[in-house]
This record gives C-alpha cells, structure tokens and sequence, in this order.
C-alpha cells in the first residue's frame, strides 16, 4: 500500500521528522484558503498522485501570487498524470499539496528499504538528490552508498553520523541527519513499511535538513495490524482489476501477455508463468486465489481475468491440497456459466479428488479443455490463441 505525499509527511512529522508546512486542499477554494493561512508570498502546489516524475509531468509549479496559486490548482485539480513510474496508467488528480515554498541550498537523497540481497535494511544515501537520481545512479553509482542495519543490534547513531560526513555535511546538519534516520528507522519497523524514500531531503535556508518531499510503503500483510493506516488507501490511484482483487483477498497483478493465470499458491503461480514463457506464450497476469479458494472467490477471478480486453485464452492450474479438487471444479463450472467466459479455459487439476473434479468438469458440458500436467496446458493455452 503506497501513501500520498501530504499522508506520509503527516507520518514523518509524528516521528519527529521535520517536513515543511503543508494543507492538503481538494478544490480550488480550499487552496487559497491553504496558502493564505500558510502566509508568505510563496507557495507550492504539488499534485497528490502514487508516482515519482511529478514535476516533469506538471506536477509540481511554484506559485509566486494567489493567482497562480488559483491557476496552478485549477489546472492540477482533475488531470491525469503518467510517469515511468505508473505502470502505464494515467493516474487522477484529486487533491493537491500547498506548501510553504523553501530555499534549497542543496538536494540530498535518502531512502530506508527492504534489502532482499543483504537480509536486512539498508539506507541508500547520496549528496546528488534531486528529480535526476536514477539518472546518478546509472550514470555516477559511486555518488550513491548503501548502510546496512543489522537486524540484532539495529541502527547506532556513529553509523548515521559516517553518512553526514562522507556527504560533506556540517556537525550541525550531521546529528539533525542522525535524528532523522533514526526516526525514520523507528517509523519503519513500527508500522511494518516496505520502503521509505526522501528525494529530496534538502538543506534550507537556515542550513538545516529538511526532508522536502516524502514517500512510503507499507507491506499490505500488516495492514490487519494497522487499521487507521489502512483506511489512509486511495483505490483511485490502483488499478481497478487490481484493487478489487485485494477486496476479495486476491492476489493479482496484470501483465502485457493473452494468456490469463489462475493458480493456487504463489509459487504455483510463478512456475505457470514460466511454462508459458518457455512455450512461446506471454501471461497476462498473476493471479493467486489461495489455498482456500472457494467457487465465490473463483467466480470473481474470472470477471476479474475478463476484465482484460487482451485476454485471449484461460490457464487454470490448480493443485488440491487444502482445497479440494472437486469444489475448484465447480467454481469453475458456475463462474462460466454465471460470467459467460467466451475464451478457451484450460484447465489442469492435481490432488485432493482430482478424479472427482475432473468427471465433473468432463459432465458439465461447456467447452473446457482438460490437460495432463503444466507442460500440456502451457501448450494447449499457447495453441488456443496462435
């Protein structure tokens, strides 16, 4: 679960983490009365949207009078933006984030992550932040430097202050820096995040660090421990197939592949998009139905699965092990008679009363294409939309 700018700053400040002052408005009326109450003589208006590349999209303008406060927000307010970092969705524009404009002196970049290599979190730090850091870090990855935080002993405040001073920091901004990754390391394991990146994390006016902008995300198997965080989730910024999948407790993922997936279990699932790539296919998404799946829950994959004009063929590849092959077998059944699935499904059954859900499948009627094993299916599948 991704978080809007104006949320994760509100998050950062509870931690102590300093963040410019900001109201979040959601018309144009609401923005004026935003920078009015701000005061100053200098605003930013910054598009409210789970992407990076804001800016470059219009995103983000700085607004030098009411008026362009009024401009700025009118324009935003309503749009689509689409970044590299969208999935190729434009996504809407529905509030927007007035701030007190600050005097960047210069742009660091920070960011706390799940490090899957080293087993643990890693902070990436750079001196080169900014709108252009994955353009350092293909280009200069010698600017940018990892931290590794032990899982045992944690984060101590000398490795903090090591990364100050390799940035060429001051003392003063170097333990205002070791305050905030210490803050931002606590934030990270109390509310269970995913990553937490500061891009940029500015030195102002006042030669102080400031983190300028701030994103986070959150591991969506803690959201059960969360439950104000959770409600905090803004489903206009997902994908509509994806977000009503996470309603019904699917896991689903869309692809740019015709064949469609469904499988119980992950691994099940990764291994069935293997087998149609090495077969000459593309899926079209992952879709994990659980080993509890039931004949509801499949009949939602399916309209789900059809809600993708790509798709042209269905896998179902199901192994019974807490669910019973039987029960997979009439979901399968009712969900295409209730959705009305034109599409060739083929479908290859394993465990638990396979022989039961096959005869049923086989007395149904409807033009189902049983297979032997994964090898078979991939390859019927791949067949059926050549």
């Amino acid at each position: 679960m991704n978080f809007h700018e104006y949320q994760a700053k509100e998050i950062f400040a509870s931690y102590g983490v300093p963040v410019p002052a900001g109201i979040v408005a959601r018309t144009v009326d609401e923005a004026l009365n935003a920078a009015e109450t701000l005061g100053g003589n200098m605003w930013v208006v910054k598009a409210q949207v789970h992407a990076g590349g804001r800016g470059k999209a219009g995103g983000v303008k700085l607004a030098k009078s009411m008026d362009e406060v009024r401009e700025y927000a009118s324009n935003m307010l309503g749009m689509t933006i689409q970044t590299y970092q969208t999935g190729g969705m434009a996504l809407p524009v529905n509030e927007v984030l007035i701030t007190e404009a600050a005097e960047i002196k210069q742009e660091l970049y920070l960011s706390l992550l799940v490090d899957r290599a080293n087993k643990c979190l890693s902070f990436v730090v750079s001196a080169a932040g900014g709108v252009d850091i994955e353009e350092v870090a293909r280009t200069a990855p010698e600017k940018i430097h990892a931290v590794t935080v032990d899982n045992l002993e944690g984060l101590f405040p000398y490795e903090c202050r090591k990364v100050g001073f390799s940035m060429g920091l001051t003392a003063k901004q170097t333990n205002q820096l070791t305050k905030i990754m210490m803050a931002l390391h606590k934030m990270f394991h109390d509310l269970d995040l995913a990553l937490v990146e500061v891009n940029p994390l500015i030195i102002d006016g006042d030669d102080d660090v400031v983190a300028l902008d701030a994103k986070i995300s959150m591991d969506d198997n803690a959201l059960f421990r969360h439950k104000k965080l959770a409600e905090l989730r803004d489903k206009s910024q997902e994908d509509p197939a994806e977000a009503e999948a996470h309603e019904h407790s699917l896991n689903y993922i869309k692809l740019d592949g015709n064949i469609a997936c469904m499988v119980n279990g992950a691994g099940l699932a990764m291994a069935t998009m293997d087998v149609i790539k090495l077969t000459g296919g593309e899926p079209a998404n992952f879709l994990d139905v659980g080993g509890g799946a039931t004949a509801e829950r499949v009949a939602v994959a399916f309209k789900i699965i059809l809600s993708d004009p790509n798709v042209k063929s269905i896998l179902v590849n199901i192994f019974g092990g807490i669910v019973r092959c039987d029960l997979i077998a009439q979901g399968i059944i009712d969900a295409i008679k209730e959705v009305g699935v034109e599409q060739p499904i083929i479908v290859r059954l394993e465990g638990t009363n396979v022989e039961q859900g096959k005869e049923l499948l086989k007395q149904s009627g409807l033009a189902v294409i049983a297979a032997d094993d994964l090898d078979d299916a991939a390859t019927k599948a791949v067949s059926a939309v050549a």
